[in-house]
């Protein structure tokens, strides 16, 4: 996406199930405020956002409990993924990306916004540009403290 009409609409609709849900949890109003403010900004503002969304209508159905969750857990393996290398893809050319896992949280709110087919369900969204500035580096764990030699 990068139309800025449907960046914010699409901010908009989802903001609604934010701040219903944190209203739930108690969250201050003052709190929940600046949280949706973020949100939206985040989203409207990003010169592209991508939605990645997870399909399962031609995966393979399987009649047994065990074996339909397999096919759904590999599906959304097959999601991020995928979404990381759209990630790596932009990285190498120069852009910056943001990976966000919100629309989890409001999958009918973004279907019904963008008028996605039933099918679809968001599993995450990217906000994609050129950056302003380059992050610090981060220290990263020791690799051998992460593996375990059996």
């Amino acid at each position: 996406m990068t139309d800025v009409s449907v960046k914010t609409q699409l901010a908009d609709a989802m903001a609604q199930d934010f701040e219903r849900d944190l209203s739930r949890d108690g969250v201050a109003p003052e709190k929940i405020e600046a949280q949706i403010k973020r949100s939206k900004n985040r989203i409207a503002s990003a010169p592209v956002v991508i939605l990645l969304c997870l399909d399962m209508s031609e995966m393979d159905s399987y009649p047994d409990e065990k074996r339909q969750n397999a096919e759904r857990t590999m599906a959304m393996q097959s999601v991020a993924a995928a979404g990381l290398q759209l990630l790596l893809a932009a990285h190498a050319e120069g852009l910056g990306g943001v990976w966000v896992c919100s629309p989890l949280f409001a999958q009918e709110t973004i279907q019904k916004s963008l008028k996605l087919p039933a099918s679809w369900e968001p599993q995450g969204m990217f906000f994609v540009g050129y950056p302003d500035e380059l992050p610090k580096s981060k220290t990263m764990k020791d690799l051998q403290s992460l593996i375990e030699w059996l």
